[in-house]
């Protein structure tokens, strides 16, 4: 996980199409300038990236779905829980859940675990549109498909 540059997804365990679901692991680094105010001292990871958590595990599902084809966008946080407070080194496993899919949007349901607690949910709405600029799906896939690199290196 790198807060700082938003990538909060380590691995990708698993992504089953049939059942329209994703498994991911990250783990919060030991340190991140991101503690450094929120809180000095007490270092938490900030809500809003769990949040960010969790909308990237699902948007990733998404595009698998789509076969990468166009890029889905937050759109909507409804029924979002923080649970409990995320420090450094807390490991995470994160699934999302796809609800529905169709007409331009997607509507998933994820959440974010440590070691079987529930840490956060949120059922999350997603606008699904075109790449907004050339490169962008093979840098994301590309991203995407390291994750699934990290999982096997990590076997």
């Amino acid at each position: 996980m790198q807060l700082e540059y938003f990538q909060m997804i380590d691995r990708i365990s698993s992504v089953d199409l049939d059942n329209r679901v994703l498994l991911a692991n990250s783990t919060v680094p030991d340190a991140s300038t991101v503690f450094e105010g929120h809180f000095p001292g007490h270092p938490l990871v900030p809500g809003v990236l769990m949040i960010e958590t969790m909308a990237q595990a699902s948007g990733i599902l998404i595009m698998h779905t789509i076969d990468f084809a166009k890029i889905p966008l937050l759109a909507g946080v409804k029924e979002g829980k923080l649970r409990d407070f995320v420090g450094p080194r807390t490991e995470l496993d994160i699934r999302a859940d796809i609800e529905h899919e169709g007409s331009g949007f997607a509507v998933t349901r994820a959440e974010i675990r440590s070691h079987g607690k529930r840490i956060a949910n949120a059922q999350l709405t997603f606008t699904i549109m075109p790449f907004p600029a050339e490169g962008l799906r093979d840098e994301i896939l590309s991203q995407v498909n390291a994750m699934k690199v990290a999982l096997e290196d990590a076997d």
